[in-house]
């Protein structure tokens, strides 16, 4: 469509029209022109039908070529003297590139004021004049194509797969598409569907593969590409959160391929731990484990099925399913899982995220999503985003979250994943609710339950009822806070999701305390806490003895603040660390161990000055005059990213990285001008010269390690 439209606003809202009224229409081959309303087309048709014969079958020529530098010679009767009429009546311009249509819609109207037969000889007159641009020829073949044609079919299989080899899985995907709509033999229609079913996932396209999955399950396509086609058909249901229905078909396709087909088996429980982490049903859970349990062995000597595969899967499966209970296991397995060439490490970067590997996640996702910006294979980047934008959440890499975010938000709209939107937002509104820009969060927590449905996906319900709390507590609002955070556990210690709300006990404990609701609330998560292994790792160590010293009585608490902040793995989340630290300075200060509570207290401040948590440095700032120390004004750092925009930030980011100006404007969606415009008013606020200076700087930073 904007192709098509080229620019112009009315172009841009007539083929929206046709594409909202047919998608499609969309996956057509791009270079044939979208059909237009009725009164567009009639009333450029009326200009067109008024021009002499040749004429008109000349600008149906130009019409039909799908580029204006047609080799004139070669195509008799599309000469300048021939479109005289067509060009004093305004409908194109002639140049020496060839005929211009003087409007993108006069195109349409043209390609769709005569009958079939008439667009068809003139793409055949235009095939035989690109016989010498396969892809081209094989294009305009099958626009000229009613019938099933197996040499035109095979024309668009090789077509796809070059598009394929240059990295345009889209293209590739609608070529295989058509050429299994011109295929004679109904197993070669499946086999090519299919083929473009995995083409679209690769692009991320996840109605398509839907539509495509459905198209195989009507044809006489033999029990194992039933069996794939309902493997693609459940990632497209995950994508387009379908969850419950993505669940019953993934379990089916894993008990039915599991004898003789054990790699759909393996794939299928894979995406079904995606559903589980996602959704958080206890059933579930069961239901995929056991699954997973009854998987054979993958046959080894399947050279589309690597070694590590079913690893891989593996270490995913089990961390979504089961992120505390057997730990200690698990992340040695994960790790020995890491050791070796990686199959797809965006899975065993999601199982390190989900295990509280922090940096490992960091470190694997940000080099998968290297290979993952290319044009044709962008959107499948969309869920490792998610990931990494948490990842860096909960390392101090804020300012790199938000650009994770944006990029993502960009993804999600384009290819309607709404997921990954409202992770995006979810993203944004945790780091403003951290940071105390209160007046964003409520709208970006609305936007976010506008698209997602939180009572099917309880990940996204735990996240949201963190986030309101955050921004409620930052704000002094602790009856507010309190009735979010309290709805991640039922009183009997359930938690909403079996992962998320417990990240959240910590601050539970603080609302509570603060509403006198602290015997309550110590009674629900000792429950919680029952009900994971004895050892869930250092992270959620730090947040229980950080809930349990909130909670204690103030003889006992001391003890279990020292605890938590006697693992100096608990630096890892440097936020959740320094929220400990300045909950344990003030016990200590109110312990009248003034001397203990200031190194303590100045730890604190300065972990909440460099993340830029306003809420949380302001208390710290108030607790230390409270022991007689002259809180300093935060110094100003070179380099802190703090005077730059939400933009400034991201571009700086991905300069540092090396990226070059097109190729941060490809990312971002802007112009290599206006990124070097960011960059140049950029530098004198970060105190540096120019772009050479940007990677050790911020290397220095510890939010940007």
């Amino acid at each position: 469509m904007l192709a098509q439209a080229a620019g112009n606003p009315l172009a841009l809202i007539e083929l929206s029209k046709t594409i909202a009224a047919d998608p499609g229409a969309a996956r057509r081959w791009a270079a044939e022109p979208l059909p237009l309303t009725g009164r567009l087309t009639g009333l450029m048709a009326a200009r067109f039908d008024g021009l002499p014969g040749p004429t008109r079958a000349a600008l149906l020529l130009a019409a039909v070529a799908d580029s204006p530098d047609l080799d004139t010679a070669a195509l008799p009767g599309l000469s300048a003297d021939i479109l005289v009429p067509a060009e004093v009546s305004g409908l194109i311009r002639v140049e020496p590139s060839g005929p211009q249509f003087s409007h993108p819609l006069i195109r349409s109207a043209v390609y769709h004021a005569v009958p079939f037969a008439e667009r068809a000889a003139a793409h055949l007159r235009i095939a035989a004049a690109v016989r010498d641009e396969p892809d081209r020829h094989a294009w305009h073949l099958a626009a000229a194509t009613l019938d099933p044609n197996e040499q035109v079919a095979a024309l668009l299989e090789q077509s796809a797969a070059r598009a394929q080899s240059r990295g345009g899985l889209a293209a590739a995907a609608h070529a295989m598409e058509r050429a299994a709509e011109l295929s004679p033999a109904e197993h070669d229609q499946a086999r090519r569907t299919l083929a473009a079913a995995g083409l679209a996932m690769l692009a991320g396209e996840a109605d398509w593969v839907r539509d495509l999955s459905a198209k195989v399950l009507t044809l006489d396509s033999g029990p194992d590409s039933r069996i794939e086609a309902r493997l693609s058909m459940g990632w497209g249901q995950v994508w387009s959160n379908q969850h419950a229905e993505a669940l019953a078909t993934l379990l089916a396709v894993a008990a039915e391929a599991s004898p003789r087909l054990p790699v759909f088996a393996w794939e299928a429980i894979g995406l079904a731990g995606a559903v589980i982490h996602q959704t958080g049903l206890a059933a579930g859970r069961a239901q995929v484990l056991a699954a997973l349990a009854a998987l054979p062995p993958p046959q080894q000597d399947d050279p589309g099925w690597p070694a590590s595969s079913a690893d891989e899967i593996r270490a995913w499966v089990e961390a979504c399913i089961d992120p505390f209970g057997r730990r200690t296991e698990a992340v040695s397995f994960l790790y020995r899982v890491a050791e070796a060439a990686l199959t797809d490490p965006a899975k065993v970067a999601g199982a390190a995220w989900i295990l509280d590997e922090t940096e490992l996640a960091v470190r694997l996702l940000r080099r998968q999503l290297e290979s993952m910006r290319a044009p044709g294979v962008r959107a499948r980047s969309g869920a490792s985003l998610s990931v990494l934008e948490w990842a860096c959440i909960d390392s101090g890499r804020w300012d790199e979250a938000l650009a994770a975010a944006q990029e993502a938000a960009d993804i999600a709209a384009a290819y309607k994943m709404e997921n990954v939107a409202g992770s995006a937002d979810l993203t944004v509104a945790i780091v403003a609710a951290m940071r105390g820009h209160d007046e964003q969060v409520a709208p970006l927590l609305a936007r976010v339950e506008a698209v997602v449905d939180t009572a099917e996906y309880r990940g996204f319900a735990a996240r949201c009822r963190q986030t309101a709390g955050l921004a409620a507590l930052a704000q002094g609002s602790y009856e507010a806070a309190y009735a979010e955070l309290s709805q991640q556990f039922a009183a009997d210690g359930t938690p909403l999701h079996h992962h998320f709300s417990y990240l959240a006990i910590a601050d539970l404990a603080a609302a509570a305390v603060r509403v006198e609701r602290g015997q309550e609330a110590s009674a629900v998560l000792e429950r919680a806490l029952a009900l994971i292994g004895p050892a869930p790792g250092p992270r959620l160590g730090q947040l229980a003895a950080r809930a349990r010293g909130l909670l204690a009585e103030p003889a006992s608490a001391g003890d279990q603040f020292a605890r938590g902040l006697a693992d100096p793995a608990g630096d890892t989340w440097p936020f959740e660390r320094a929220q400990l630290q300045l909950d344990y300075g003030e016990w200590l200060r109110r312990q009248r161990r003034i001397n203990d509570a200031k190194p303590v207290l100045r730890a604190a401040l300065e972990t909440f000055r460099r993340l830029g948590a306003a809420p949380w440095a302001r208390r710290a700032e108030t607790e230390l005059r409270a022991c007689g120390v002259a809180a300093q004004a935060a110094p100003t750092v070179p380099g802190a990213l703090t005077e730059l925009t939400a933009q400034q930030r991201e571009i700086v980011i991905l300069a540092s990285r090396g990226l070059t100006n097109p190729e941060i404007a490809d990312r971002l969606f802007l112009s290599p001008r206006t990124v070097a415009s960011h960059l140049y008013r950029s530098y004198p606020k970060l105190g540096i010269a120019g772009r050479h200076q940007l990677r050790d700087l911020i290397d220095q930073l510890p939010e940007q390690r």
